[in-house]
């Protein structure tokens, strides 16, 4: 395994740290607007903020069992942030960023499950009475890491005439 360069883990941490924040103020102020008291706010025909704990993981599975929710999704997810922390040396600039935005965003579910032995979600994109599960900033960032690594990983290694 070989150590990261510091410039990489500046960017890592950098990215990650901004994440975490983030998602934490985001959260704390939904905390106090729509969870105390409960209420939902709607900002647009499909977009709501709405109070939603979640005691599971993605789209609300194993929500009902406690052991999942709080040890081994925060083991897990702290385990995927050292893999992608001792992978940046073999990462593009987008990957490594990429990595920023996942790991943040799981850091910001674990203090969540740590804090509060759930995720605080609150974004409620719907089309009619079709809502998406509700989601937070720490979701989004994952999301939206994945996509980028994804994006860096196939289309930019085949601009450069490499396999993916």
């Amino acid at each position: 395994m070989k150590w990261p360069s510091n410039r990489n883990i500046i960017w890592f941490v950098g990215i990650s740290g901004f994440t975490v924040i983030l998602d934490q103020l985001t959260k704390n102020w939904m905390l106090d607007l729509i969870f105390l008291p409960h209420r939902q706010l709607v900002l647009s025909p499909f977009l709501n903020l709405t109070p939603v704990w979640n005691s599971g993981i993605s789209f609300g599975l194993f929500r009902n069992q406690q052991v999942v929710g709080q040890l081994i999704i925060p083991v897990l997810a702290l385990l995927v942030v050292l893999w992608l922390f001792f992978t940046l040396y073999e990462l593009n600039f987008l990957q490594r960023c990429s990595a920023g935005l996942i790991a943040g965003g799981a850091m910001g579910n674990v203090i969540d499950r740590i804090r509060f032995e759930r995720v605080v979600d609150f974004v409620d994109v719907h089309i009619g009475n079709y809502h998406w599960p509700a989601f937070n900033l720490a979701d989004s960032a994952i999301f939206l890491g994945v996509v980028f690594w994804l994006y860096a990983a196939i289309f930019m290694a085949q601009a450069r005439g490499e396999k993916s």
